[in-house]
């Protein structure tokens, strides 16, 4: 009996969550008013062009961003900058690498749900995969932060009383490549290593816009003397030449 009125209960059941759906999909009115690129320590609009693209609101399919993609020069530029910023970066020690890394984490984790909303809207997963997605970027800026200030080199004993010794320097400027469905996670990821041992990170987007990975420079641009330390380049599918 119990069976069959559960049987009988399910239609209802499973009637009943909708209008809770249809209400979900009102994710709000967030829209990228300002320029994609993010170099030098303030968003720009790139030099050059290589086409537009949109990006789209996976639940509703409205317009959250319109873009112009950057060309050659674009990214020459922000390779010249990433370059500019690494001569600053490279002097610094790890105890002072792993200060302004934990702050970092500080804003991001401070910022959790106002991120992981932008992900959501412009990725299409859920809120709660989004907030989980945000918690694991700051904890590993804190994990790379704690590894800063213990690089070092070895000290190696020789014969006869003579001894070597290696010593463990930033060589440049790296290049991630963003993905579409994490963004922002991959590009915390691909940075806190990087500027943890002393390296400048340049984030390049290609298969799509992503307004969202934009917060993760936001913690250095309070600061002129750190503004440098992260550049995002939006490029469109066709770029590099030959991709």
């Amino acid at each position: 009996m119990v069976l069959r009125a559960l049987l009988a209960a399910l239609p209802t059941l499973l009637r009943a969550p909708r209008p809770a759906c249809v209400a979900a999909m009102s994710t709000g009115t967030f829209t990228v008013s300002q320029p994609l690129n993010y170099r030098g320590g303030a968003r720009v609009e790139p030099v050059d062009a290589s086409g537009t693209e949109t990006a789209f609101e996976p639940a509703t399919g409205r317009i959250i961003a319109t873009f112009t993609c950057s060309g050659e020069k674009e990214v020459d530029l922000a390779v010249q900058n990433a370059k500019a910023a690494f001569k600053l970066w490279s002097t610094k020690s790890g105890l002072e690498r792993c200060r302004i890394l934990l702050e970092a984490a500080k804003i991001i984790r401070e910022r959790t749900d106002d991120i992981a909303i932008v992900e959501t809207i412009n990725n299409g997963k859920s809120i709660f995969e989004a907030r989980l997605d945000v918690a694991s970027c700051w904890q590993c800026l804190e994990y790379f932060a704690g590894l800063a200030g213990s690089l070092a080199g070895e000290h190696v004993q020789l014969p006869g009383g003579s001894f070597g010794y290696t010593r463990r320097e930033p060589l440049g400027v790296c290049v991630g490549i963003g993905a579409w469905n994490y963004p922002f996670q991959i590009a915390c990821w691909k940075s806190a290593p990087a500027l943890a041992c002393g390296k400048k990170h340049l984030v390049l987007h290609q298969e799509r816009p992503f307004p969202h990975p934009l917060p993760l420079t936001s913690p250095h641009s309070h600061n002129s003397e750190h503004s440098g330390l992260r550049g995002r380049v939006p490029t469109c599918p066709a770029w590099p030449p030959g991709s």
